[in-house]
């Protein structure tokens, strides 16, 4: 998970690069998460998907009792379907835990994300800066 996010970063499509603290702390410790799956092949992680139960203050001003929900797809691994595949788990896994609306904050310039998550349909609920909310009612 280190690796897909850093090679996001190499691609300048990200910020900052990672460690394996962050990604523990990020997506793998977290009392909110309801699912957290991965996409591979021949075991090299492709991508994966983050599904969160949204909490008091959290920070990205999601509501509380939401989804948030979070992709991240290696840049030499898009196109290929994996992102409907994890989208498949996560929103079952929603379902299951009774969530009724899912957040993805996507930052204004992510035209991938963007075109991905109305695909998954998801339409845009305001915006807060850079950043543009887009929800799913379940």
């Amino acid at each position: 998970m280190v690796e897909v996010q850093n090679a996001i970063h190499a691609a300048g499509l990200r910020a900052h690069p990672v460690d394996e603290d962050f990604v523990r702390e990020r997506y793998l410790a977290v009392e909110h998460t309801v699912a957290c799956s991965v996409a591979e092949e021949d075991g090299r992680i492709l991508g994966f998907q983050s599904l969160k139960r949204s909490w008091p203050d959290n920070p990205y001003g999601v509501p509380e009792g939401w989804g948030i929900i979070g992709t991240l797809i290696r840049p030499d691994a898009g196109r290929r379907g994996l992102g409907r595949r994890l989208f498949a788990v996560s929103r079952s896994a929603a379902e299951a835990a009774g969530l009724h609306h899912i957040d993805a904050s996507i930052g204004a310039d992510n035209a991938g994300a963007l075109a991905y998550y109305a695909a998954m349909g998801f339409v845009p609920s305001g915006r807060r800066g850079d950043v543009i909310p887009h929800r799913l009612d379940l």
